[in-house]
């Protein structure tokens, strides 16, 4: 994220936390499955670009251990201070508007930062920049208009009433430069890169108690600019947070889209 893009969903926002432990619930696994197929390991030299929340820095952390290194980045690292230390390093940096802040690292990784970024391009290209001949890149973003309902399951005005806010919720995502169709293209953006071997998958979450949180604080979040917009009132908003606490609604999430593939060895 820039800090000129008016980014929707800022992280010194209370609701933020909430929101960085509900994805490391529901996607973690996703994420940490890949990391071991990589073999991260004692001295690897990793970057966590978009670092947020602390979950999967501190996972790298214990793999790479005292002779490896963590980079953990963000625009906002107010939520990183309990991890910078060794071998963490913290860093505030800017992922679409500067180069990368090191170089030589095994592994890359971002996870739902680049569907933000207005400029995409040069961000990935200072990941691809950053690794070392044979490092590997992993992206993982969600793909909003690949599945845009809250409630897949669309069969009462609960469930109506929740599409009706994700839309809006994607309407303001895209007013802000989001790419909501943008998991979708990794894989061929990624070879456009230089990247090689490169492979994908996606996790779509249907149902859980996570995703409930996550809906609950995302739209506490984005109230104000919902109702601003003229997307919701106060009163759909009371009565769709009431229904999503209730626990009796089915709520999902954008699936997730992971590409990874490595650097050429003669770069």
């Amino acid at each position: 994220m820039t800090r000129s893009d008016g980014y929707l969903l800022d992280n010194r926002q209370p609701e933020a936390g909430e929101r960085f432990d509900a994805f490391a619930a529901l996607f973690d696994a996703t994420t940490l499955r890949h990391f071991e197929a990589f073999e991260v390991g004692p001295g690897w030299r990793c970057w966590e670009a978009g670092a947020g929340g602390t979950s999967v820095v501190s996972w790298l952390a214990k793999k790479v251990g005292p002779t490896g290194k963590v980079l953990a980045t963000d625009i906002d690292t107010s939520r990183l201070t309990s991890v910078a230390r060794p071998p963490v390093e913290v860093r505030v940096h800017d992922l679409g508007a500067e180069e990368p802040p090191m170089e030589g690292f095994d592994l890359v990784h971002a996870r739902l930062v680049l569907v933000h970024v207005p400029d995409r391009e040069r961000a990935l290209r200072s990941m691809v920049k950053a690794l070392r001949p044979g490092g590997r890149l992993l992206i993982e973003d969600a793909d909003p208009a690949l599945q845009p309902l809250l409630c897949p399951d669309e069969h009462g005005p609960e469930q109506q009433l929740a599409n009706r806010l994700r839309h809006g919720f994607r309407k303001l995502l895209a007013g802000r430069g989001a790419d909501l169709s943008y998991g979708r293209k990794l894989p061929r953006l990624l070879r456009e890169a230089g990247l090689r071997r490169v492979e994908a998958d996606a996790y779509f979450p249907v149902t859980s108690p996570a995703c409930a949180a996550l809906e609950s604080a995302t739209v506490r979040q984005i109230r104000g600019e919902l109702v601003g917009a003229g997307l919701a009132t106060d009163e759909d908003i009371d009565r769709h947070l009431a229904n999503v606490a209730s626990g009796d609604m089915d709520l999902a999430t954008a699936p997730l889209i992971s590409a990874w593939g490595r650097k050429d060895q003669k770069a």
